[in-house]
């Protein structure tokens, strides 16, 4: 009986320190924001801010009156040129179709019979002009009935991607009002205000260096179009800068971040990264620095981020400094990605989202 009570109380207290273990705590990664490093330009270089623009934007609409029955694509969809954009009630119209189709069938019968009048000569001359004119109007009248119903059917004119949808089903769309735009973002515009005082400097081959922060992404500006009008109340001139967007990825109305260099300036393709992204690690030779283990001796660092989203300290020799931005001479690569915000957090190894 000793026994088997020793065996409850031991089974007891075996559930009991079961019960008490801690699940095993999951580390969750740690947010931060990042910048790809990318060439910089120094010296006289001016910095703008410019709007994304698409590269043309065509508005479609039909061409008759009436009531809208399906709309087949929404705003943000590709849609390749001859897709079927949208289809008007055409009941109207093939009631139309159905009558000019009846008119020929009797214009060519009448024409069949007086023809064999014709050839036996007893049919007058204008008379029988005047068939041959029947007929003729009535072929006509029966291409425009086919063409108005065709028009009940709106066609893509163009690729690209539907920017607004301006009519929906069952609204009534009126001649030559736009029903959607399309836009062609394959080749995006940057649109940027330049000061008069400084418009003299850029022309069309002006290097530029372009980043747009809501897509984490940087760009080498094209060929540049310059206004000719000033704004009255700004003094100011609009200019457009062409880059390529292969992947789609500039969307009209996003902000960027425009570099002109000047003619007095080099592009001498260094990396530039902000000047917040570089810590310096604390000099002592008592014990090592939490996040790597390894002695701090006072130099420069920067975490870099893999591409499976690990955080690594690198070390980094800086050299010129620009406003916020600072060169970095070595220790980084162009395409490098770098912590710009959250840093804070991250020791050696540690998971990131970004």
């Amino acid at each position: 009986m000793k026994k088997v009570l020793l065996l409850a109380i031991g089974c007891w207290l075996l559930a009991v320190s079961c019960s008490n273990k801690k699940e095993p705590n999951v580390k969750v990664p740690t947010r931060v924001k990042t910048l790809v490093v990318s060439p910089g330009m120094v010296d006289n270089a001016q910095t703008y801010v410019g709007i994304v623009e698409e590269r043309e934007a065509t508005a479609v609409s039909f061409t008759g009156m009436g009531v809208v029955k399906r709309m087949l694509v929404n705003e943000g969809q590709t849609v390749s040129k001859g897709q079927l954009i949208a289809e008007m009630d055409d009941t109207q119209t093939r009631n139309v179709l159905s009558g000019a189709e009846a008119q020929m069938t009797q214009a060519n019968d009448a024409l069949a019979r007086y023809k064999m009048l014709h050839d036996n000569g007893s049919l007058p001359e204008v008379q029988w002009v005047e068939i041959q004119s029947k007929v003729a109007q009535a072929k006509s009248q029966l291409e425009v009935a086919k063409k108005n119903l065709a028009d009940c059917r709106l066609i893509a004119p163009v690729s690209g991607i539907i920017g607004k949808k301006l009519i929906g089903t069952g609204e009534t769309a009126l001649p030559s009002q736009a029903v959607v735009s399309i836009l062609d973002i394959s080749t995006v515009k940057v649109k940027v205000a330049v000061p008069e005082a400084e418009i003299g400097g850029i022309n069309v081959t002006t290097p530029t260096s372009i980043s747009v922060e809501a897509i984490n992404g940087s760009y080498q500006g094209g060929r540049i179009e310059k206004g000719v009008q000033a704004d009255a109340l700004t003094h100011t001139y609009d200019i457009r800068i062409n880059v390529a967007n292969g992947n789609r990825k500039l969307l009209p109305g996003m902000v960027a971040s425009v570099r002109f260099i000047s003619d007095g300036s080099q592009a001498i393709g260094s990396k530039m990264i902000p000047v917040t992204a570089v810590q310096k690690t604390t000099v002592s030779t008592s014990r090592p620095t939490v996040s790597t283990g390894r002695q701090a001796d006072g130099s420069l660092f920067v975490w870099t981020v893999d591409k499976d989203s690990t955080a690594h300290r690198t070390t980094v020799t800086i050299g010129q400094t620009q406003g916020n931005y600072v060169s970095v001479i070595d220790g980084l690569s162009i395409g490098d990605r770098i912590a710009t915000e959250g840093y804070q957090k991250l020791s050696e190894g540690t998971k990131v989202i970004f």
